[in-house]
């Protein structure tokens, strides 16, 4: 009797630590800085035009050591379904190092198709994204249109007409965007193919080319003047001005003039560009800067870049990519218009070097990237990122935590459920006197806990149901007849407690180390499963009639944590995923894949079950020598570090943000010792002290919810409570993220519950619904995988009303049984753990 109390206090006490060790400080959201329209008095925004394709916003900060406050991007126009993709990537990655977005909208048909409908139509997207991460985006369309290169050149009335409709679009919507209007450095124009064009050209047109009146276009036409939509219709103003690595101050160099040698840059070149000096055989009557920038008062954007070809000779390639940009960062410093500068950071094949790869880029090679930002810095002219709010893939993780409202409706079905279970816990006692015949048959022999694994198999079902986002009676109870619990936190519990249950078997069985070495094997499974999923998500994702975004992307509720301010926001779970596809792809997206940065939203917590199976033979071997004691209060100090430091991780997994490692190991930590010693403990349990003491904790805890659900209820002070405890109570105890004392007094309240109805009723129990959820129980993590194919084939029916409940109420049933049938067929079972 005496050794039956010590073990009934000693469970009590590890049920008493998990829930009152949870009454610790939950981390509070960073303030992030406020969006800017133009940078400080002074100074500039810095950073790369970059090829999206091979290259992305973390390799570049990653290269140059620093964090840029604008990125350039190319995007074709008007937008189809692929544009708009590419501009949400772009804007997202963008977002998240709180960088300003220069989008160059290049017309891929004619101008004179282009329509007012197409400008509307990008204008929502800007004002979508606007809404999303208050993103700062420079509009520049169609630029170098001065040009002959590109195939909306020197065609000055339908580019001004197509730039008007886009600006008015723009101005007229919500999205604070800036229309940029950005010709090409004019020295060498009509840039030798435009001779002769006239005769082919409008009478609009050859009327605002010839500006010399000559009836030709020569280098004595104005270069930049024909092409001004007007001062209504743009906001800044920017010039295209490259070091091609040939020319002279006198002449400028065509594409038929060849490329023979990587040369430094002549001494003040940049400085007479500026001036309208470089490059041009007749004087010019202004320059851009003064015409277009000071005369109006319009900030300037520069884009810029050196060249180096690598297959020539000449100088090294620092000195001449460093003799560029130093002339550039001095020249921009001693013109305060210049309020954005982006440089070329891409390896492509170049018209101007014979059409052989040329590279532009800065940050290639270390020692050119440190060099680089020693220069930017030094300058102490170009500001450094983030300078918007930053909008990052931990904070889109973190976002999948969406909290019900807080207060009256969701505690008031915590404290009922409460009041109920520990009500039918109450009377189980008597109704296992009366119908012992309903008794779980529980011999005492080793083997599989049938009460576990169906109770598993409830909490798998309700994990599924809430990924599965539509309407119906199983969301609705799902979401909130389990009490606080999401299913997640059991799921990790129940797991712990299984393992501690099984493993010594495995021990017995084949020693401890081959038990061990088993087990990494299920992690290291498990990890390479993981892994499939993301990328058959991702290859998935290119399939068109399949909306992966649904499962790939995060549409924010505003009850998570950026709170109302963030809803409508969409963050991108994948990224950098787009660069998996380079070759060789970048070691940055190799990482994020390998560390489970990326992934679908309704599988992140699969990356907290990996860590924790590596840990599991470590642990058991701690478990199996008695020092179980020491576990938990290694586990607990854990879990105290991580309350007072809410913001070390250990890990970028993607599962840290929603299911931090240091704070649920806890849980699951617990659940080893409570499943190897369950023997023990429910014989001390149900001993006459053990009875005692869980039906006073049971009833003690409902009665505790009741008595501040009455004070809220009907006007009095709950003493010792504060009057505001019933509405506090939700956001003070009962956050998922944390698992506040809330949080885990409802664990091991609906653990204890739960088990003791399963075994008094157990027999009309799994006559009604054994047959369904034992086996599902008995598969949850195989179940937990095929989810998210689940909820992807939900997303990507077109035309479901999915809020109608009887709708949602014959999917759930139907994906419920086509769960039910894979497990018995055992589909795919030697693929995907159980």
């Amino acid at each position: 009797m005496r050794s039956q109390a010590a073990r009934a206090v000693a469970f009590l006490v590890v049920l008493a630590t998990l829930a009152l060790g949870g009454a610790l400080p939950a981390s509070a959201a960073q303030a992030t800085p406020a969006a800017a329209v133009t940078p400080s008095a002074g100074k500039a925004w810095f950073g790369p035009d970059l090829d999206w394709g091979s290259d992305a916003p973390d390799g570049y900060a990653g290269r140059l050591g620093a964090t840029p406050s604008m990125y350039g991007v190319e995007i074709p126009y008007p937008l189809d379904r692929s544009a708009r993709k590419e501009f949400l990537r772009a804007t997202r990655a963008a977002a998240t190092q709180g960088a300003v977005l220069v989008v160059s909208l290049e017309p891929d048909q004619s101008l004179r198709s282009l329509t007012k409908a197409d400008a509307r139509a990008a204008n929502a997207l800007l004002e979508e994204v606007h809404d999303q991460y208050d993103t700062q985006v420079l509009v520049r369309f169609a630029p170098q249109m001065n040009g002959t290169w590109v195939r909306w050149g020197q065609q000055p009335t339908q580019f001004v007409r197509a730039f008007r409709a886009l600006a008015s679009a723009v101005h007229d919507g919500s999205s604070d965007a800036r229309m940029v209007w950005s010709p090409s450095y004019g020295a060498g124009y009509p840039f030798g193919e435009s001779a002769g064009r006239l005769r082919d050209l409008s009478a609009s047109d050859v009327a605002k080319l010839d500006t010399s009146g000559d009836g030709r276009l020569t280098e004595a036409d104005d270069p930049y003047q024909p092409y001004w939509p007007g001062d209504a219709a743009v906001d800044w103003v920017g010039l295209s001005m490259y070091s091609f690595g040939k020319g002279k101050a006198t002449e400028a160099a065509g594409r038929d003039v060849p490329l023979t040698r990587n040369d430094v840059p002549e001494a003040g070149e940049v400085a007479a560009r500026f001036d309208e000096t470089w490059g041009y055989e007749q004087p010019q009557s202004g320059t851009f800067y003064d015409r277009f920038a000071v005369a109006d008062d319009r900030p300037m954007l520069l884009d810029t870049g050196a060249l180096y070809d690598h297959s020539l000779r000449g100088d090294a390639e620092l000195p001449v990519k460093q003799g560029w940009w130093r002339q550039v960062i001095a020249e921009v410093q001693d013109r305060p218009m210049v309020r954005g500068v982006t440089f070329l950071e891409t390896n492509r094949r170049e018209p101007e070097a014979g059409n052989r790869v040329v590279d532009w880029r800065d940050t290639a090679v270390p020692g050119i990237a440190g060099s680089f930002r020693t220069d930017v810095e030094r300058a102490d002219h170009f500001v450094l990122g983030p300078v918007t709010e930053r909008v990052t893939p931990q904070a889109g993780a973190a976002a999948t935590d969406q909290q019900y409202d807080t207060g009256g409706d969701q505690m008031a079905w915590i404290v009922w459920l409460a009041v109920g279970l520990a009500a039918v816990f109450l009377l189980s006692g008597l109704f296992g006197r009366l119908l012992p015949s309903w008794r779980y048959p529980d011999d005492g022999k080793p083997g599989r806990d049938l009460r576990l694994d169906l109770f598993r198999g409830f909490i798998i079902l309700a994990v599924v149901i809430t990924h599965i986002e539509i309407g119906g009676p199983y969301s609705y109870l799902t979401l909130h007849a389990v009490g606080a619990i999401t299913g997640a936190e059991m799921f990790v519990f129940l797991s712990g407690m299984v393992l501690g249950m099984t493993y010594p078997f495995a021990i017995k069985k084949f020693g401890e180390w081959a038990a061990a070495v088993g087990a990494w094997k299920r992690a290291r499974k498990q990890y390479l499963v993981t892994l499939g999923v993301i990328l058959v998500v991702f290859a998935l994702s290119f399939v068109p009639f399949l909306n992966t975004d649904a499962i790939t992307t995060f549409t924010d509720r505003g009850t998570g944590t950026g709170g109302v301010g963030a809803e409508g926001r969409v963050y991108d779970l994948y990224p950098n995923a787009m660069q998996l596809l380079a070759y060789p792809p970048p070691w940055y997206a190799i990482r994020q894949f390998l560390l489970l940065e990326m992934g679908p939203w309704p599988f992140n917590i699969m990356g907290l079950f990996v860590v924790l199976s590596l840990v599991i033979p470590v642990f058991m071997w701690v478990i199996r020598r008695g020092f179980w004691w020491a576990l938990l209060v290694v586990s607990w100090a854990l879990y105290v570090f991580q309350a007072l430091h809410p913001d070390f991780r250990p890990l970028n997994s993607q599962f840290e943000a929603v299911f931090p490692l240091l704070t649920w190991q806890v849980v699951f930590t617990h659940g080893l010792v409570l499943g190897y010693y369950r023997r023990q403990i429910v014989g001390a349990l149900t001993g006459r002290l053990g009875k005692v003491l869980v039906g006073i904790g049971v009833s003690v805890y409902a009665l505790f919810l009741v008595y501040v659900w009455a004070g809220d209820q009907y006007g009095f002070t709950p003493t010792p409570f504060p009057a505001s405890m019933y509405d506090d109570l939700y956001n003070t105890a009962y956050q998922r993220v944390d698992l506040q004392w809330g949080r885990l007094v409802d664990i091991a309240f609906f653990a204890i519950v739960s088990y003791s109805i399963l075994t008094v009723f157990w027999k009309p129990i799994a006559k009604v619904i054994g047959w369904l959820w034992i086996p599902l129980g008995q598969a949850s993590l195989y179940v937990f995988v095929w989810q998210v194919f689940f909820a992807l084939a939900i997303a990507s029916i077109p035309g479901v009303d999915w809020a109608n409940g009887w709708i949602g109420f014959v999917a759930h049933t139907l994906l419920i049984l086509l769960a039910w049938y894979m497990v018995r067929t055992k589909f795919l079972f030697s693929v995907i753990p159980r």
